[in-house]
């Protein structure tokens, strides 16, 4: 049996605090995390959990809740918004007493009516200062997060926008438990500009031989062949790369951000024969790069190797 076909995982907290039951606290940083010159408004905010019964409580992929005040156009309370931990569970500060989320501010227009929404609970929180007090849940999550003794595994992380976060944390994580197996960081986003904790990244692709930073743009330079680079493009374009580390059998993909994006890579997998990711309901022909969505999520699930974390 390979160790990945023995994965255990931690146990965790869940719901210390619940959406009836939360808990306040403050904000302690609040730091855009977008280049200047971005065209999106992205934050890396820090919340102290001090004297809570959320000290210590969160491990890196595990998400915080958070409850925004107001009603909403029912009069009915704004429900309970989940944002993913980007600390490690030593947290920011090393006591576990710091832990922070990234937040994209929601700034949008209806198609049909051209009137102008923002995001309820990502403007709140974008808004708020230091020493700011905001109410928060968790822990929350169980199954996205780093198996029991995970310096044993070798990695390979797929992320779009502020879904970089718990990859943060666990690549923290695995540095503090001295990880010398290979962990490749997939980083997808429109432009450079909003290449999130970017020179964190770069700094340790530099120093580390074990950690291989692959930021890929889809707005910028397209590929040979024209076609716009996204994430899943890398497993063709380093196949060098990532097809060794993804064929050893001690291996584990973690996918996370926009919904759909599991598509494109379930379909790059499969054509590069990494059939060991994948659990078939049925038998599919052709070229896997052509099957589409539909057929996908009807035929097609992860298997107990690849994670999945998308909204």
């Amino acid at each position: 049996m390979t160790a990945a076909e023995d994965l255990r995982f931690p146990d965790v907290d869940l719901n210390i605090y619940s959406k009836n039951n939360p808990v306040d606290v403050p904000i302690l940083k609040s730091e855009i995390a977008t280049r200047a010159s971005s065209p999106n408004i992205i934050r890396h905010i820090v919340f102290d959990l001090s004297g809570t019964e959320l000290e210590g409580r969160f491990v890196a992929g595990q998400s915080i809740g958070i409850l925004p005040p107001g009603l909403n156009e029912k009069g009915k309370p704004h429900v309970l918004r989940l944002y993913s931990i980007c600390s490690p569970s030593f947290g920011e500060d090393g006591q576990g007493r710091q832990y922070a989320t990234t937040v994209k501010r929601l700034i949008g227009e209806h198609w049909d009516t051209q009137q102008l929404f923002t995001g309820v609970c990502s403007n709140y929180l974008s808004s708020l200062r230091p020493g700011d007090m905001v109410k928060v849940t968790g822990p929350s999550g169980k199954r996205f997060i780093l198996p029991e003794q995970p310096e044993q595994f070798n990695y390979v992380f797929f992320a779009t926008g502020t879904g970089i976060a718990p990859f943060r944390g666990m690549v923290m994580e695995l540095m503090k438990r001295g990880n010398k197996k290979n962990i490749a960081l997939v980083f997808g986003s429109p432009y450079r500009t909003d290449l999130l904790y970017d020179s964190f990244f770069r700094g340790l692709d530099e120093r580390e031989s074990w950690f291989h930073y692959l930021p890929t743009i889809s707005r910028e330079n397209p590929r040979t062949d024209g076609s716009r680079p996204y994430v899943q493009s890398q497993l063709t374009d380093r196949a060098d790369l990532l097809k060794p580390i993804l064929e050893r059998d001690d291996t584990l993909i973690y996918v996370c951000g926009l919904k759909g994006m599991e598509t494109g890579i379930i379909q790059g997998l499969a054509a590069n024969g990494l059939h060991q990711y994948l659990k078939y309901k049925e038998e599919l022909s052709g070229d896997p790069i052509g099957w589409d969505e539909q057929t996908i999520r009807r035929s097609i699930k992860p298997s107990g190797r690849m994670f999945l974390e998308v909204y």
